[in-house]
Parts: C-alpha cells; sequence; structure tokens
C-alpha cells in the first residue's frame, strides 16, 4: 500500500496502538462566558482493536495521565491540577473502556464505553471519522480517527466554580472533547 491509499476499513482488521507523539486529546469550555479555552494531555496511551468484517467487535482502551494536562497558562494548569478540579494527587489517570462499537455508514463511526474520572465511571459515546490509512516512511500501517463527544464536567464531580459580577459562571458545565488519532498496527 502506498503512503496515499485509504483502503476501507474492513482491509484493516487487526490491533493498533495510539501513538501519542502524533495523536491529540483535547477539550474545549467556555471560560467567563464569552471565549473558549482549548486544552488537552501530553501523556496518553491507548489500543484500538479493529474488525473490517464486524466493525461492532472493535474495541478502544485510553489512559491518560492528569498531570499532563496544558493549556498553555502554567497557572490554570496548576490550578486545573488542584483539588479544585482534577486532584492528580488521589486520582492521577483518566480511562475509557469502550463497550461498544457501531458503523453508521460511509466513514463515521460510534464508539460508546466508559470514562472514569475522578473515581467517577460513567457512559461516554465518541462519533468518529476514519481519516483513512497509510504505510509510513518507517514502515509503519497506520489509521487516523478524528472524534469528538461532550459531557458535563459535574456529572463527574469537577463542580469548581466562580460567579461573574454580570451574572453566569467562570468556567462551563459543558466540555467538548476532541480526539485526532493516529494509530500503529501490532505486529
Amino acid at each position: 500500500m502506498s503512503t496515499f491509499d485509504s483502503p476501507d476499513i474492513s482491509a484493516l482488521t487487526g490491533d493498533y496502538a495510539i501513538d501519542p507523539s502524533h495523536s491529540t486529546i483535547g477539550f474545549v469550555v467556555r471560560h467567563a462566558m464569552v471565549t473558549n479555552v482549548k486544552g488537552g494531555f501530553r501523556d496518553f496511551t491507548g489500543s484500538l482493536h479493529l474488525d473490517g468484517a464486524d466493525p461492532a467487535k472493535s474495541t478502544a482502551t485510553l489512559d491518560v495521565q492528569m498531570d499532563s494536562v496544558e493549556t498553555g497558562n502554567t497557572d490554570r494548569d496548576g490550578h486545573l491540577k488542584s483539588s479544585d478540579f482534577f486532584k492528580i494527587d488521589e486520582h492521577p489517570v483518566m480511562t475509557f473502556r469502550s463497550t461498544k462499537a457501531e458503523s453508521l455508514g460511509g466513514d463515521d463511526y460510534r464508539i460508546t464505553g466508559e470514562l472514569s474520572l475522578l473515581g467517577v465511571t460513567k457512559p461516554l459515546t465518541i462519533d468518529l471519522e476514519f481519516n483513512g490509512a497509510a504505510k509510513d516512511p518507517f514502515g509503519n500501517e497506520r489509521v487516523g480517527f478524528e472524534g469528538k463527544a461532550e459531557i458535563l464536567r459535574s456529572e463527574w464531580g469537577l463542580t469548581w466554580n466562580a460567579a461573574l459580577e454580570t451574572g453566569g459562571v467562570l468556567v462551563s458545565d459543558k466540555v467538548r472533547l476532541r480526539f485526532d488519532i493516529s494509530a500503529i498496527k501490532q505486529a
């Protein structure tokens, strides 16, 4: 397969490791009711099992080191790591384990699973778009997916906030999650 081939997912059955150096686990949250703050996590591992014959048998796992949060502001990152938010001393890892996968037609898929954060486990559904597959210059067979989901952070116990003089709150409850995943097929 050349580096520009994009085969149907049915040809890609196998086990894959997420490549963190070419992947992004990010989030967007409304700040002060007027702007969006974007952030992400630098340290994570994960795996995919793709079943091209029966996409419903595909699985995904993800482990995120919460102390790797990065928003471009050192003070904000420190606050996110504190007991007001992620409590990284007590809960150093956020995990996702899939429980269901489904093809929505074309390049669109949906994966449902359990997101564990701050000792709370709740269902999470991620809509994914298959971006293609390629063999990189080093001989690695790669697949790419782009995903999105929304959560209410309060459902996982992330309730810290501050009221604004003009009404509203400093940090929105709704958090948009974004995933850009490149995964390498394992031998």
